[in-house]
């Protein structure tokens, strides 16, 4: 049984992964935005209230941890919001919204739990592949394209400062998902439910090595290009 923290876990694929990690008998602390009573009611832990964009808010959740003597041995930070955006219409205000919560949240929430990861702890950051130099061939879709880059490199960063300590992390891509997120994503995609999105990210963080630390996966198993 392993203790994970799964951050954003009121809808979606996190909402997902926070039911399936305690169906199999794992202890499972859902850090929600809202209330999340539905995770209560389950038998879920759950730390409400928490907004990756405030750093009260995500100080006050890893205080609570500490003081309930919560280490998670996963730190899953799925948390993210998606605007579709061109050249010629940006809403830079949404640009920096992105960028708070796609880019700045992971590194906000890991920093702030840093003291209770310790040695074999994983990380797991839900990122997307849009987020891919290697892998951009279409353009568009500025600001979420910015903000996924630009958690993978903090994904990467992480991975070189925690490694020493025995901690790793891995940047997840967890398919093209039928979520309230893909609402507006352009062009036409072939989806998948986010509970076969949610079983395949925790396969990948089950088998996550520290050789494998660093890397850019797809649920799927596969690896992708920065």
């Amino acid at each position: 049984m392993i203790t994970a923290l799964v951050v954003g876990a009121d809808k979606g694929i996190a909402h997902e992964i926070a039911c399936q990690l305690h169906a199999r008998g794992d202890h499972v602390v859902a850090a929600c935005l809202g209330d999340g009573d539905d995770l209560e009611r389950r038998g879920i832990t759950v730390e409400p209230w928490v907004d990756v964009t405030d750093q009260g808010s995500v100080m006050a959740m890893a205080g609570a941890l500490r003081t309930e003597g919560i280490r998670p041995d996963w730190l899953l930070h799925v948390a993210g919001v998606l605007g579709v955006d061109k050249l010629g219409d940006l809403d830079y205000d949404d640009v920096r919204r992105q960028f708070e919560i796609n880019t700045i949240g992971p590194l906000r929430t890991v920093e702030a739990c840093r003291d209770l990861l310790g040695p074999g702890a994983k990380i797991g950051i839900v990122s997307s592949r849009v987020g891919s130099l290697g892998d951009n061939s279409s353009g568009g879709m500025y600001a979420y394209r910015i903000s996924k880059a630009g958690a993978n490199m903090v994904g990467l960063n992480l991975h070189h400062d925690l490694a020493p300590l025995g901690v790793s992390v891995l940047m997840l891509h967890p398919g093209m998902v039928a979520t309230d997120l893909t609402k507006g994503f352009p062009g036409d995609h072939v989806y998948i439910q986010p509970d076969e999105a949610a079983a395949g990210l925790i396969r990948d963080m089950d088998q996550l090595t520290p050789e494998h630390s660093g890397r850019f996966q797809h649920s799927n198993g596969t690896f992708l290009p920065w």
